[in-house]
């Protein structure tokens, strides 16, 4: 018996479970699906790019996508303790002031940007800021980057040259700009959620985590989540808990078991011969992601990061990481991003451009093996959306993904203004040392707004988002209340970035945190934090 279960052990799930047992709140148990973070590569900051492909990850792939020409597409997310925060680039950011705002006027109580900015500063422990923006002390580590690429400083610098102006903080009080990126790192190490959160609630006593825990149904006495069947090492277990049942399985795994536990869409359930519990047309819907497509210039010579997994290099660099803290594996590779809005360039940004200096596809594209620079923008607030639906009455099943990437029409129109940009900036003067004359993607023939757009449709890949599919607000169709209690069931909550009513203006690991930080009040009955002055 513990007094909370928490399914699912990434970033939110970390931080809630961590959180409760350091306050002394109960025992609580994590059940994550995947390993244990023993990979040496999860804890240094270039170590992702070789996690990519491995079992470190769900390789989930979605429907086919008419938007995307038809073709099905790679949806990863972390498979691990840790989640994502454990495989992912480490970029540190929180979106804009407006979409917590938004959060707010959709019936999110208490989610608005002067609510959740102290929970923000609260997991923060920064290594350069202290503000009204930015905490220190607390248990997550954000740093500047450890080691910056020359082609990185092309960017930032071609992106001045372009009329973008430099900001030294994605975070504070403007997001519009270029800069470079914090990362969730502390001391040349990748600081997770696993690592800030849940080691050292460990030590309590209070916290057990249990991880290969594939959770096939909610337990229930009456209209109370009293516990979690899961499957573990090939045999059936149940766990019974006293107080709650926290779901933070993310926004593919968290509507997944709600649905095989009863509760879901009527018509999905019933056409699964699931037993209804209670009826919410919400789980499964609202599903929102970023999607990107990449402008790329070869280069003239061994620029970039091209080559640097070489035996030889390998060696090298990894004796500068272990001596000194210096070299390329202090790198999260994404070094830099730009914010704009290609409608208006005063207004808040609808565009965020990553910048990596390697050719950059999709996992299952070609291979190009040539040194390249490779500028990624994505539509922040896409306005496509998309759901996640059972396959079958079988936990091992993944489910039904459709995104539905490109439904609306206005993503593809920013889309294509968005490539345009990105193509500028590669064309910089910032650029000309390192590059080839002719780009290399799209390439010079892809002019018109046509052409572009087809491209996008071709290459357009996910940035790894997911979001929305549980989402909270105090309509009929929402799934969750504003205190992420399920509607309809006692002493259950959703603690992840399912509950998320919009898509935030960025990359979603430190949303991710503070919620769960956020959750952890929530479910403990104490008082929120003061809202911020700001």
């Amino acid at each position: 018996m513990y007094d909370y279960v928490v399914v699912g052990g990434g970033s939110a799930g970390c931080t809630v479970a961590a959180r409760l047992a350091l306050a002394d709140a109960g025992r609580v148990l994590i059940l994550e699906a995947g390993g244990p973070d023993r990979n040496p590569l999860i804890h240094i900051p270039a170590g992702f790019t070789k996690l990519l492909s491995t079992g470190l990850l769900h390789h989930y792939r979605t429907e086919a996508q008419p938007g995307l020409n038809g073709k099905e597409r790679i949806l990863p997310q972390g498979n691990v303790l840790g989640g994502g925060s454990s495989v992912n680039a480490a970029i540190y950011i929180r979106g804009q002031r407006a979409d917590y705002d938004g959060w707010a006027e959709d019936g999110a109580e208490g989610w608005g940007y002067r609510d959740v900015l102290p929970y923000f500063r609260r997991a923060e422990d920064n290594n350069r800021l202290s503000d009204d923006y930015h905490g220190t002390g607390g248990p997550l580590g954000v740093s500047d980057v450890g080691h910056v690429n020359e082609l990185t400083r092309a960017f930032v610098l071609a992106c001045q040259e372009s009329g973008i102006p430099y900001t030294a903080d994605f975070n504070g009080a403007r997001q519009r700009g270029v800069g470079f990126n914090q990362t969730t790192t502390r001391n040349g190490r990748r600081s997770s959620a696993a690592v800030a959160y849940a080691r050292p609630a460990q030590k309590t006593g209070k916290l057990r985590i249990e991880t290969g825990c594939m959770a096939t149904r909610i337990i229930f006495e009456g209209d109370r989540a009293a516990g979690v069947e899961y499957i573990q090492d090939g045999k059936v277990k149940t766990v019974s808990c006293s107080r709650e049942v926290i779901l933070a399985g993310g926004a593919i795994q968290t509507p997944k078991l709600l649905m095989l536990s009863g509760i879901g869409p009527e018509e999905q359930l019933r056409s699964h011969g699931i037993a209804i519990r209670v009826k919410s047309e919400g789980v499964g819907q609202n599903l929102q992601d970023h999607l990107e497509f990449p402008a790329i210039r070869l280069c003239t010579g061994p620029y970039g990061y091209f080559g640097q997994d070489s035996i030889g290099n390998t060696i090298k660099n990894g004796l500068q990481y272990l001596f000194f803290r210096s070299g390329p594996v202090m790198s999260n590779v994404t070094e830099a991003c730009c914010f704009i809005n290609v409608d208006d360039p005063q207004a808040e940004p609808n565009i965020q451009m990553h910048f990596v200096p390697i050719v950059f596809f999709d996992m299952d594209r070609e291979v190009v093996k040539q040194a390249g620079a490779t500028v990624n923008p994505c539509v922040l607030r896409p306005k496509s959306r998309g759901e996640v639906r059972l396959r079958s009455t079988n936990p091992a099943d993944a489910p039904l993904i459709d995104p539905r990437y490109l439904s609306d029409p206005d993503d593809l129109r920013l889309s294509v203004a968005a490539l345009r940009r990105a193509r500028e900036i590669l064309a910089a003067r910032a650029f000309l040392p390192y590059v080839e004359r002719e780009e290399a993607y799209p390439g010079r023939e892809v002019k018109s707004d046509a052409a572009l757009a087809e491209y996008v449709r071709d290459r357009g890949k996910t940035v790894y988002h997911p979001v929305g599919t549980c989402r909270m607000g105090k309509d009929d169709g929402s799934v969750v209340d504003p205190e992420l209690r399920v509607r309809g069931i006692r002493n259950l909550r959703v603690v992840d970035n399912s509950v998320m009513p919009r898509l935030i203006s960025g990359n979603t690991n430190a949303t991710a945190i503070m919620i769960g930080e956020k959750a952890s009040d929530l479910v403990r009955g104490v008082r929120a934090l003061q809202p911020s002055p700001v």
